[in-house]
């Protein structure tokens, strides 16, 4: 296991306060944790602005260098992300590996990474991080030589750069088209969902803070079959893919869940920009379930890092619900506590809190939903199977003429079946 050293710097002119810069340290370690590295020291710096050369000041790389040495660091790890030369230098000065921070939530990425997508989703922003840090990667071959002008001899590390370049931005072109492929697959899928009109409800919310674990509880209550469930594990981006699931209460109206990546502070454009299709997923949804990590003291800043990313994505406006899980381990007991219409209590390890957080899920999206008495004529019998499976029957009843329905049914379906109503 790598011992790696751990570097922040607060710029001044980002206007981020001390806790959000605290919050950031703080989960350098954890990422560094997860990429099975041991974080054996950490340093910091408040600066007006970052060096050009370094990044950090010329004094603090040299202590930098000191601590790294006397804690045995076999690599520096910086929370800030680093410009190619400041990266080349570092090295050249520190005398040992130099990573950032995108560097290495790209590294968790990749060993995170289950389906087809999510690899191509990862592999092209690693390349496009890689494409512009290739200079001095070959620094050990030669320079061009000979004359100027078009009878220059270009030497090997030119030559080996201009390869390298090209391979990449090759393979690139390719990822992007075979992406664009399965997004266009996915964009199908979500199209089909629309089309079915059942109301699209998406958990999001910082990484590891429960949003597979309220997922699974909903599926376990309310879904047999246990291969519906999905990943849950206490670790960071466990979840990359975005999964949709059919939560069908009973007395209750339908709705599709879909499970998605967790946030983080600070994560690098290029990655939600690659997952841009899978986020998609969130934009287009009706209600929203923000999953909080209560018993985190880091909470408040984790749910304006979730805020800030949701109205990047487009998604600023959704109606959401907050659900603050873990509250059993905040002393709160084993009882879900609702305040207002948008926010819960619970725990979703414990089973705490399932109907209520249903109760508030169904308030929320019944202003699509109507009462209605419908007659439905017994050869019309695949609409009955149709608001059985989509709709909450009151009452069911057959007589002469047809079977007459007492529902709960979407406004929708209201106007698609306006002959049969009563």
């Amino acid at each position: 296991m790598e011992r790696a050293l751990i570097v922040g710097v607060n710029i001044n002119s980002d206007k981020r306060s001390a806790s959000a810069f605290g919050l950031a340290m703080d989960e350098m370690v954890s990422l560094v944790k997860a990429c099975d590295m041991q974080p054996v020291g950490r340093i910091s710096q408040n600066m007006e602005r970052a060096n050009t050369a370094t990044y950090i000041g010329a004094g603090k790389v040299e202590e930098v260098r000191e601590m790294a040495a006397q804690l045995e660091a076999e690599l520096v790890v910086f929370d800030n992300g680093l410009s190619p030369i400041q990266l080349r230098n570092l090295q050249k000065i520190l005398d040992c590996p130099v990573i950032d921070r995108t560097t290495l939530i790209l590294e968790i990425f990749s060993t995170r990474a289950q389906t087809r997508e999510a690899k191509l989703q990862v592999e092209v922003a690693r390349l496009q991080y890689m494409l512009p840090r290739l200079v001095g990667l070959h620094a050990a071959l030669s320079r061009q030589g000979g004359a100027s002008g078009a009878m220059s001899n270009k030497g090997a590390g030119e030559k080996k750069l201009e390869l390298d370049r090209r391979r990449l931005e090759q393979r690139l072109t390719g990822l992007k088209r075979e992406l664009e492929e399965i997004s266009g697959e996915r964009r199908t899928q979500r199209r089909m969902r629309a089309e079915s009109g059942l109301p699209r409800v998406a958990l999001v919310g910082y990484t590891n803070a429960g949003k597979s674990t309220v997922m699974n509880m909903l599926l376990s209550a309310y879904v047999s079959n246990e291969e519906k469930q999905v990943l849950e594990k206490d670790m960071l981006f466990a979840t990359l893919d975005t999964t949709v699931r059919r939560i069908a209460p009973p007395k209750e109206n339908a709705f599709l869940l879909s499970d998605t990546v967790g946030f983080i502070s600070n994560l690098p454009h290029n990655l939600v920009k690659a997952f841009r299709s899978t986020l998609e997923e969130v934009k287009e949804a009706d209600l929203l379930l923000q999953i909080i990590d209560y018993s985190d003291e880091n909470h408040r800043e984790q749910m304006k890092v979730t805020a800030d990313t949701l109205r990047e994505l487009g998604a600023g406006d959704i109606p959401v619900i907050y659900v603050f899980n873990k509250a059993d381990l905040c002393g709160m007991g084993e009882f879900a506590t609702i305040q207002g219409d948008d926010k819960i209590y619970m725990s979703a390890k414990s089973q705490c809190g399932i109907d209520a957080l249903l109760t508030m899920i169904s308030g929320k999206l019944s202003g699509g939903y109507q009462d209605c008495k419908l007659l439905i004529p017994y050869q019309r019998g695949e609409l009955v199977s149709y608001l059985n499976e989509n709709a909450v029957v009151y009452e069911m009843q057959y007589r002469e003429t047809g079977v007459y329905l007492e529902a709960n049914v979407r406004k929708r379906d209201a106007g698609r079946f306006r002959e049969y109503l009563l």
